[in-house]
């Protein structure tokens, strides 16, 4: 995992969506209203920690953009992202992507603003919350699978597996314990996954992979390839 730049301040944070991601200025304005409304929001919950209100360009929207670099969502595709919360990276996913967005969120408050925000951002229509806990969600098959901050990845593999095929692509911002917890779970899971750097934190790390296993006699069995990159 070589390192590169890291972006670390507001204006460099949009400078990369509109230089390398090509976003257009329609879409920058769509964003800037998720912005403000994540700072009007906080104001009744704590979506995000508060340190990180003055930099949602960087330490959320960019944080959840840069998982693009290891994606191409097409219409027509399924994006999964578990444990939504304030709506990263599944939010930004939609508004930066023409797929089928699924928000998978269980608190009350949360499922309320996550709804809100949909209507508020006029993604109704592309973009569903799955407003239950994980397990009561239907089984469906995704292209996608996202989590920031949901669970430790052993449990979150176990409980996200039924929605993954050889195809999905799974994208997992794990912070500075990336490694470690890739060494935890099932050797199974191993060659699904490698782990790519964050452009947000010099210190986090996302696990990046495509595929996923099945279960013969308790034992793991792989299918996978690699993610594009």
């Amino acid at each position: 995992m070589t390192q590169t730049m890291i972006i670390q301040t507001e204006d460099e944070a949009q400078s990369w969506l509109t230089d390398v991601l090509d976003v257009s200025r329609e879409t920058m304005e769509r964003l800037e209203c998720l912005r403000a409304f994540v700072i009007a929001e906080a104001a009744g919950q704590n979506l995000v920690s508060a340190s990180t209100l003055p930099q949602i360009w960087q330490r959320h929207i960019v944080d959840s953009a840069q998982l693009l670099r290891f994606a191409r969502p097409q219409a027509g595709q399924r994006w999964i992202d578990l444990g939504s919360g304030a709506g990263f990276p599944g939010l930004v996913i939609a508004l930066l992507a023409p797929c089928q967005v699924t928000l998978v969120e269980s608190r009350g408050l949360r499922i309320s603003y996550l709804e809100r925000a949909v209507d508020h951002l006029g993604l109704r229509g592309q973009v569903d919350v799955a407003g239950m806990p994980l397990e009561r969600v239907p089984t469906v098959s995704a292209d996608y699978i996202s989590a920031r901050a949901f669970a430790p990845l052993p449990k979150l593999l176990e409980s996200a597996q039924r929605f993954s095929t050889d195809k999905t692509c799974w994208l997992l911002p794990k912070g500075r314990n990336a490694a470690a917890e890739l060494e935890s779970i099932d050797p199974a899971w191993h060659h699904v996954f490698h782990v790519e750097h964050s452009l947000t934190d010099a210190d986090a790390a996302i696990l990046v992979g495509t595929g996923t296993i099945t279960q013969h006699s308790g034992v793991g069995q792989k299918r996978s390839h690699r993610s594009p990159s």
